[in-house]
């Protein structure tokens, strides 16, 4: 982020004293923020036409006291269901949160005065990108759950390699960061979509990207958020909807899925509403697990967030893996390091996977790299960046699907590779480590008591949906009976 970058958006964040004084959350202000700043986006970048008269950003600035508030009411409910396709999604089902004519006034002005002009030289996209990074890493918002630290998916880009002519989904698109990166990866590689064919950069702007969100202020900081990375200018491609429901089913066959799906149980329990799974289960994680690898085209690949409960948990988990591992190469897991979530203090994992043409036997080896060993406690204090990735990146070679030549670093190092013959051995579990972690005894590099108090809440809503889904399918099969 740039310094012009970085000072815009300090200055955006403080506005936030000014709604805290009116009751309004963080997650709440980036919400509120966000309507203010389409508005404004469109004046400067010229694409004011898609809104309908009398509802755009100078006819709210003109205004003053209870009526500007009162007209800018109207304007969210109003832009619901008027204006381009794009601005009835970011304002579906739009509300404001501010109660005092003063506060909206005080976060107009503001807004007007900003230096628009290098904002947009910098990137409008990166701007609300340093925003939505700090409304994550503020503990009190709770977003650190929507949010993908990025230098770890700009490694999953350096790894998996998106390319021109893909079509690249993310089931759990949370503000829409791997979709963006995907995009800007392939735009690097290609002078910005200009060395590909017409019809080709037609796919690119039209159909390459698919992503899904489920919780409705979430999926228009998303559409906002890919609207400023000049993407989806439609607004056809980030869709409403939950996954685990028939509307995960209608998302079309991807060649890459990249993704951090949500952890915990369905909310409000039960099974996912997806009939075609083959393994119901209440844990959200195994649930889009299933979704992603049935999901992909044959040799389309996969790289995937999940918790640690999903490399060993029994019964459904177990019998999921095993799928898994028969319908793709399960080739590499890197073990993530702690703290890099925070909403969450449980431990991570990436998966890669490779969607095989057959359905048995495609994993024959599985490489785990351990990042988690003998790092530091990441925060505040010892920021996550890209340099961490490097021997990651290199280790696992130039080939998407795993299949560059690799070395067994041995019990001292960090990359080691475990035959499928092992993994069955230890009941199918892949929570496989074996460096000493010397770290692990330091006060200092302890997570903080909420976050450890979150990784238990996880850990047990987790067994204890699936043991909800236990006793569902016992009462299935007696009423069936």
């Amino acid at each position: 982020m740039s310094n012009v970058t970085h000072d815009i958006v300090a200055k955006l964040w403080n506005l936030c004293n000014v709604l805290k004084d009116d009751g309004v959350t963080y997650h709440q202000y980036v919400t509120e923020l966000t309507y203010l700043l389409f508005l404004k986006m469109t004046e400067e970048t010229g694409t004011e036409t898609q809104i309908p008269e009398g509802y755009r950003w100078q006819d709210i600035v003109k205004l003053e006291g209870v009526k500007q508030l009162e007209e800018y009411k109207k304007l969210l409910i109003h832009l619901g269901s008027e204006g381009s396709q794009l601005v009835q999604e970011i304002f579906a089902n739009a509300s404001s949160f501010i109660k005092k004519p003063a506060t909206l006034k005080k976060l107009v002005e503001s807004i007007d005065k900003i230096d628009w002009y290098s904002a947009k030289q910098e990137g409008l996209g990166d701007l609300y990108e340093g925003l939505l990074e700090k409304n994550a890493n503020e503990k009190k918002s709770g977003a650190g759950q929507y949010f993908t630290p990025r230098p770890l998916i700009h490694a999953i880009m350096e790894v998996m390699k998106p390319q021109a002519g893909e079509v690249i989904q993310d089931p759990a698109a949370g503000t829409g960061g791997f979709l963006i990166m995907a995009d800007q990866y392939i735009k690097a590689r290609t002078d910005d979509l200009f060395s590909l064919g017409e019809k080709e950069q037609e796919f690119q702007r039209t159909q390459a990207f698919y992503g899904m969100e489920h919780v409705q202020d979430t999926h228009r900081l998303a559409q906002m958020n890919m609207m400023l990375h000049s993407m989806d200018e439609r607004g056809t491609g980030m869709q409403y909807g939950d996954t685990l429901s028939p509307d995960g089913a209608r998302l079309p066959k991807a060649d890459l899925i990249i993704t951090n799906p949500p952890f915990g149980t369905k909310q409000g329990g039960g099974l996912p509403t997806r009939d075609d799974f083959t393994y119901p289960t209440a844990n959200k994680q195994f649930a889009f697990l299933q979704h992603i690898y049935r999901g992909l085209t044959d040799g389309g690949r996969a790289a995937v967030v999940l918790p640690d409960n999903v490399l060993f948990e029994g019964n459904v988990g177990k019998r999921i893996r095993e799928d898994l591992m028969n319908k793709c190469n399960l080739h590499t897991i890197l073990r993530l390091p702690t703290g890099i979530f925070y909403a969450q203090g449980v431990k991570t994992n990436v998966l890669f996977f490779t969607k095989g043409k057959e359905d048995t036997k495609q994993t024959k080896n599985v490489w785990v790299y351990d990042m988690r060993a003998n790092m530091p406690q990441f925060g505040k204090r010892t920021p996550l960046t890209s340099d961490y990735f490097t021997d990651f990146v290199k280790a696992f070679g130039d080939d998407p699907h795993g299949t560059s030549p690799r070395t067994d670093e041995g019990d001292q190092g960090r990359f080691r590779c475990f035959s499928r013959e092992y993994i069955a051995e230890r009941g199918e579990s892949l929570d496989i480590s074996w460096l000493k972690d010397e770290s692990a005894g330091s006060h200092e590099d302890l997570p903080e008591p909420d976050e450890l108090v979150a990784s238990a809440i996880a850990e047990l809503e987790g067994a204890i949906g699936d043991l909800n889904s236990v006793l569902e399918l016992l009462s299935t099969e007696e009423q069936a009976a």
